[in-house]
């Protein structure tokens, strides 16, 4: 394993073989991760033959289903397995997009600093309770965005290691920002932002996934759009400007792709950390380097994953717990696997 085989870069590295049928995998593995969301539940709720049970009559005779239990599934356990498979999504694409036109394998949405602007707006929407929650947070994620894009830039050249940095910078700002205006905040909305600040789905809702679907498909459907372009992108500005493609508008464009899709998913969800970050490398391991494969395939493991930690999260404890936690917990010694990975191999180089 070499670390250009798990980074963009400037050389393209070889696909792995085999990648159209690990693709379908990916697709394959997708339902049953759905599947299992819906069968696992609190230890004090249904076990998992009745929700069996229970979700086979509710396809097939919702008559014979006593309607508290019908309502479960229909009303809490459906859609926040649908809002958690669109997070995961979101935040998987936006950062596999932002690695690429960074050319950094280390920039995810919240270390760009996306996530916290779009936190900050979350969280001053749900305080004032008269601005519109993902509304506001988009419009801080952009603010974010723009604000890390240009400070990144040096001799009017994005610089990787400026981007990286200027990413901490604006996301601690955002985050001193945050923790401002909790200061300020009557106790009663202040529970709820730092609950929400942790990252959870226990307030999903058809509500929340019907005001979450159209932002994240249309960013979905404009960076597969661009697939192609981003491999261009992640060779550099040189490369891209000598096959006829503006990398400044290009870049642009996927940059909104990428804030819109973090700061809806933060929106809902709240700061869900590591999953822009681990995911877009362990599906680069698995598929290679190519787009047109990377990021259909980053959608399907994001949201896969992110569904089976928040089963995980509602199930393992008496008292459910914020799915931000698992997800910094499982990803921390994953990234700490692929820095001593490439560590490792850059010395034998």
């Amino acid at each position: 394993m070499t670390l250009a085989a798990t980074t963009p870069g400037k050389e393209m590295p070889a696909r792995p073989r085999n990648t159209p049928t690990r693709l379908w995998w990916l697709l394959g593995c997708a339902p049953l991760a759905i599947l299992a969301s819906l069968l696992i539940g609190p230890r004090h709720s249904l076990s998992v033959m009745e929700s069996a049970q229970l979700l086979w009559h509710s396809i097939t005779d919702a008559a014979q289903v006593d309607a508290m239990l019908l309502d479960i599934m229909r009303n809490v356990r459906l859609p926040r397995t649908v809002v958690g498979f669109l997070v995961g999504a979101a935040l998987s694409a936006s950062g596999v997009a932002l690695q690429a036109i960074a050319r950094n394998p280390l920039v995810a949405p919240d270390i760009a600093g996306i996530s916290s602007g779009a936190a900050f707006g979350a969280a001053l929407a749900l305080s004032t309770s008269w601005l519109p929650v993902q509304g506001t947070a988009f419009a801080f994620g952009v603010a974010a965005s723009i604000a890390t894009y240009y400070l990144g830039r040096i001799r009017r050249r994005l610089s990787t290691v400026g981007l990286v940095l200027s990413g901490v910078v604006v996301g601690s700002i955002f985050t001193a920002l945050l923790s401002v205006l909790q200061a300020f905040t009557d106790p009663l909305s202040l529970q709820s932002i730092v609950l929400w600040t942790m990252g959870n789905l226990h307030h999903a809702s058809w509500q929340g996934a019907q005001s979450l679907a159209l932002p994240v498909l249309v960013s979905f459907a404009l960076l597969w759009h661009m697939r192609w372009r981003l491999n261009v992108l992640a060779l550099g500005d040189e490369e891209a400007l000598a096959v006829g493609i503006d990398p400044a508008r290009n870049k642009l464009w996927v940059l909104m792709a990428a804030v819109l899709a973090a700061s809806s998913a933060v929106a809902v969800a709240g700061i869900i950390a590591l999953v822009g970050l681990i995911v877009p490398h362990t599906v680069r391991l698995w598929l290679g380097a190519d787009h047109q494969r990377l990021v259909p395939g980053c959608m399907l493991a994001g949201g896969s994953f992110l569904v089976l930690v928040d089963a995980l999260a509602r199930s393992s404890a008496p008292v459910e717990l914020p799915i931000g936690i698992f997800t910094t917990l499982v990803g921390g010694p994953v990234l700490l696997f692929f820095l001593r990975a490439g560590k490792l191999r850059q010395r034998e180089d």
